[in-house]
């Protein structure tokens, strides 16, 4: 389920977007090594600072498994400041009814494979659908979006391929880029939902979130001194071998408790 948060209730999900800032990190510096401001296990940048929306998606145990950024294009954001090699000398695509989605990602870790509910697909659809709706009822009609080859193909895939793209591919970083152009409309959603099977709202309202956040802290056991240490080990490297090195020990002592708790059980 999606919860949409902005600048008007960031103060009652600070732990959401803390959890999202860290999946930002994990998926765009570890894995994808995009080069990104990644300080204490968080990625962040300028544009978190303008209190843009988020549309972040939550597990059954009120984990967050994906998240995507929505900026108003009639200020700084991304294409216009970071992306700009894209528009070929062009200038930037600036309206109200235009939104830009960029920090699309989703937990692929956590989520497993197929098309089903906890999937990787089903999680990515109904963060689509999301941003698409969320945006649509705020009086949006288009969404442009920074996306590599490898999303491209992901939204074609699965019924939101592009109507139209700004500028060229243009190379950044380690992996290619393009501006691609996505109508908020009815018919868009409904291919998405009929690619994915979902049916039904994909919001939480925000007290389905407390609730559910509640009842996750009652549950989640408090970490022990050693589990903070490595906590810490792991925020304060500096170098690539020490965070290594410092991931490694905290995924010792996490197969150590699992295995206590398997001989307890």
């Amino acid at each position: 389920m999606i919860l949409v948060i902005d600048a008007i209730n960031k103060d009652r999900f600070a732990s959401v977007l803390d959890e999202m800032f860290k999946l930002r990190a994990r998926v765009f510096g570890d894995r994808l090594g995009w080069q990104v401001n990644v300080v204490d296990g968080r990625e962040r940048d300028v544009f978190d600072d303008l209190d843009p929306a988020y549309a972040v998606g939550l597990d059954d145990d009120g984990n967050v498994v994906s998240c995507v950024r929505a900026l108003q294009t009639t200020g700084p954001h991304m294409l216009s400041d970071v992306f700009y090699a894209i528009l070929d000398g062009e200038p930037p695509l600036r309206s109200p009814h235009l939104w830009e989605s960029t920090r699309f990602c989703v937990d692929t870790q956590r989520l497993g494979r197929g098309r089903g509910p906890n999937s990787v697909s089903y999680a990515t659809c109904e963060l689509m659908i999301a941003s698409l709706e969320a945006a649509k009822r705020a009086g949006v009609s288009d969404i442009v979006t920074v996306i590599d080859p490898v999303m491209d193909r992901v939204l074609k895939r699965s019924g939101n391929a592009p109507y139209d793209y700004v500028g060229r591919q243009a190379e950044m970083g380690k992996v290619p880029a393009l501006a691609a152009l996505l109508d908020c409309t009815d018919e868009r959603i409904a291919r998405i939902r009929k690619f994915s099977g979902i049916e039904g709202d994909v919001f939480l309202s925000e007290e389905e979130a407390l609730c559910l956040l509640a009842r996750r802290a009652v549950r989640a056991p408090a970490k022990s001194a050693l589990e903070i240490y490595c906590d810490e080990q792991v925020a304060a490297a500096t170098t690539t071998q020490e965070r290594v090195a410092a991931l490694r020990l905290r995924a010792a002592l996490a197969d150590r408790v699992r295995s206590r708790s398997d001989i307890s059980a």
